[in-house]
């Protein structure tokens, strides 16, 4: 049955808003790359398959980066994989320093940018470490995070990257006296993030006026053409507030209830240790692996000659 927003937009407008032909443009290429074993099932079940696979949010896996973050949906699919697979990092009480992270990120995407991860760990960083001193990017990649605190900082960089690098150069520009305004918006869909403008300590800790800072992402909320989160949510966590930093408003954002469950990937802070599906699966496949000591099926573990994800017991 179709649903009443389906009804309520143009065929062309639906299709580019749920991005059908980036699916269905990788659904072929895969389909080319893969003919010769496709050939066997025939191409109806394959397409079935895939997007069945869309549907459920695994067809992220094991992807390459440009794919991952093509779309909003492969973003929250690849959010969602990310703490349905690692989440007993945070039920054990383990912490990890951002390259332990990463390394758990190249596991699901092989080529996930550093550069992400490494502005999530720095945040997050700032954020713990504030008022009381500023932290330098070669100290953040040291600090040891939770899982719990690491997930929710790397959803917001992740999933409004490019919102963020534009709100970075807004409050630079405010910091400096500058029209905002003038700010370019980034219009690339090469997947390319931009390097955000340094920020001094001073703007770590001076910030600029709340409600100037909201009225130009109001702005920038309207022209943007990537994910933003809803306005009228941001202007709820900054409600409290007369001055912000730039990771303030990180913060704000990051523990935002509302923000959150817009954007559909995580469950609340407090259910996010509590997986009842994936405990049942977890169980069965340590069954199989208990009858069957030589089998592969089961967790697999975090080390290797590549990644090196010791996790330390707090």
């Amino acid at each position: 049955m179709l649903s009443p927003e389906r009804l309520a937009l143009p065929d062309y407008e639906y299709l580019a808003q749920r991005h059908v032909l980036t699916y269905m443009e990788d659904a072929v290429c895969q389909l080319l790359e893969n003919r010769e074993d496709i050939s066997q099932y025939g191409i109806a079940r394959f397409f079935t398959e895939y997007f069945n696979s869309v549907c459920q949010g695994t067809h992220i896996l094991f992807r390459e980066f440009s794919f991952v973050q093509a779309t909003p949906h492969n973003r929250v699919s690849f959010l969602r994989a990310f703490w349905r697979c690692f989440r007993t990092v945070g039920k054990n009480g383990d912490l990890l320093t951002m390259k332990e992270y990463h390394c758990l990120l190249q596991l699901l995407c092989p080529d996930f940018p550093l550069e992400l991860t490494q502005k999530a760990a720095s945040s997050l960083s700032q954020i713990l470490s504030f008022p009381f001193r500023i932290v330098l990017m070669d100290d953040a990649m040291d600090c040891l995070m939770s899982f719990s605190d690491f997930l929710f900082a790397f959803q917001i960089q992740f999933y409004y990257s490019e919102f963020l690098d534009s709100v970075a150069a807004i409050y630079e520009d405010l910091l400096s006296g500058k029209n905002p305004n003038t700010v370019i918006v980034p219009t690339s869909s090469s997947g390319q993030h931009r390097q955000r403008p340094a920020l001094g300590e001073a703007g770590m800790l001076e910030g600029v006026e709340a409600t100037l800072f909201y009225q130009c992402l109001e702005n920038l909320c309207d022209r943007h053409k990537y994910s933003c989160p809803p306005p009228a949510l941001v202007k709820e966590a900054l409600s409290n507030v007369q001055r912000l930093t730039f990771y303030g408003f990180l913060m704000a954002l990051s523990k935002h209830h509302g923000i959150n469950q817009a954007l559909g990937a995580l469950p609340d802070k407090g259910d996010l240790m509590h997986d009842p599906a994936m405990d049942e699966e977890l169980e069965r496949l340590n069954s199989i692996k208990g009858e069957n000591p030589n089998s592969h099926a089961g967790p697999c573990t975090i080390k290797g000659d590549t990644c090196d994800a010791s996790t330390r017991r707090t």
